[in-house]
């Protein structure tokens, strides 16, 4: 009887150690021998054969298990699912086909009461982060349980995958969720300090680059947890210098991701990066004018500050932005085909913090025709030969004189109506981003 037991226990040793390397002709052999070995769990965690092949990334070893009738929602000793282990250990190739084998992907754990969305944001994964919220949209979670509702589903302790992202330092993993609709301002149970805001997590962390996600997206830095704590205290409690200067309440108000951009339908991608992107710069030149004269440096965001500068600001002779004059056309209107550089657009949609009461409930209009702004693509820049011009791609090596566009001149009635236009808003402390100069143009300050 002994002497079986310990042929049972090789035979499992040499199948897990075979899918943990990928070694399939081993495992074809083991199960020539025996067909029910592949129920066979390891003694100490339980994991199954399919979560040994999910968390080290074998697809073929995983694709077969999952032919032979493998249960994708098997479960270890914590709860945990072969989908769960796979999004922990960032491999997207194996969380893509088992949700596509039908994985579960609302079972919660044993240990911390947390889905598979919330190990990709807490190990900092944004790929398997978008694999598991597309899927979302299209399951019938998003019917029962409603998609909003999953992206900020809560673990044990209250934490969203959004608090976890910004407690472990992971702003392309905050930038994803707060993407699909991950509330910002949501505050924890028992998770860090009670009560505390993303916002307050990413202060104790002391991550620059998700401080500035958060903040561009409307995070509020008034809020208080449950001890009363703003995020400020807490960037200066865990000496995070620079941090706290940017989360001081009487610093420069960082502008935010434009609430009315929600309302353009089908707004295209390629124009939101540009957006984004613009957002940016603009936030740093903000970041560089708080930190100016302290003893805190500002270290380069995540993104590449290179590049939005060799893009846009050297304009071509003939599509200067004939708002601020400085910046390369780079956004197109539609319907009505007018142009503007991506930071007039921000101008032209941002306003200061969201408001339920006074936000704006219509889109923008064209400050050129004044007609509603249907949507915002990637304009199609043409060089001096008539050729289309790809503006990922505009570069010089001396800035070039801006010139009238060929929407309209400065003499024209059009651009002195702009004068008029209301749209245009000051924003922040300290006299606002943008001032309108008397009697003749629309000046945007340095934004």
């Amino acid at each position: 009887m002994g002497q079986g037991l310990s042929c049972v226990a090789r035979q499992e040793n040499a199948l897990f150690s075979a899918v943990q390397v990928g070694d399939l002709e081993t495992i074809e052999a083991l199960l020539k021998r025996e067909a029910n070995v592949l129920n066979h769990k390891t003694a100490h965690g339980r994991h199954s054969a399919l979560h040994i092949a999910a968390a080290n990334g074998q697809i073929e070893i995983l694709l077969m298990l999952l032919e032979k009738s493998s249960n994708p929602d098997v479960l270890n000793r914590l709860k945990q699912t072969p989908l769960m282990l796979a999004a922990m250990h960032g491999k997207i190739s194996c969380v893509k086909r088992l949700i596509e084998a039908g994985a579960n992907i609302l079972t919660f754990d044993s240990l911390h009461g947390r889905t598979c969305l919330h190990f990709a944001a807490y190990y900092g994964h944004p790929d398997c982060l978008e694999a598991i919220l597309s899927a979302a949209r299209s399951s019938p979670i998003a019917v029962s349980w409603g998609f909003a509702r999953f992206v900020n589903v809560r673990d044990a302790r209250g934490a969203t995958p959004l608090h976890l992202a910004a407690r472990r330092r992971r702003p392309e993993c905050i930038h994803t969720l707060l993407d699909h609709g991950a509330l910002v301002c949501a505050s924890t149970g028992e998770y860090g300090c009670p009560g505390s805001t993303p916002l307050h997590l990413a202060a104790r962390g002391g991550s620059l680059d998700c401080i500035r996600q958060l903040l561009a997206w409307g995070a509020d830095r008034l809020q208080r947890d449950a001890s009363g704590r703003i995020p400020y205290v807490v960037a200066l409690k865990h000496r995070h210098g620079a941090c706290a200067a940017l989360l001081n309440p009487s610093s420069l108000e960082p502008l935010i991701w434009p609430a009315p951009l929600k309302l353009i339908s089908e707004l295209n991608e390629e124009a939101k990066s540009l957006l984004e992107q613009a957002l940016m710069e603009v936030n740093k030149e903000r970041e560089k004018n708080i930190l100016k004269g302290t003893a805190h440096s500002l270290p380069s965001p995540s993104h590449s500050e290179s590049g939005l500068d060799d893009n846009i600001s050297e304009a071509s002779d003939t599509e200067v932005c004939c708002i601020c004059f400085e910046q390369m056309c780079t956004i197109e209107v539609q319907d009505c085909g007018h142009l503007m550089c991506a930071q007039c657009t921000l101008v032209l949609c941002c306003h200061n913090k969201p408001n339920s009461a006074t936000a704006c409930i219509t889109p923008p209009l064209c400050p050129f025709c004044r007609s509603t702004i249907a949507r915002l693509v990637v304009a199609e820049i043409k060089d001096h030969d008539g050729t289309d011009c790809d503006i990922g791609n505009v570069s010089s090596s001396k800035p070039r004189k801006p010139s009238k566009s060929r929407h309209f001149s400065e003499g024209s009635s059009s651009f002195k109506s702009l004068l008029t236009v209301g749209s245009f808003r000051k924003m922040g402390d300290r006299g606002g981003a943008v001032r309108i100069a008397a009697e003749t143009e629309w000046m945007v300050d340095k934004l």
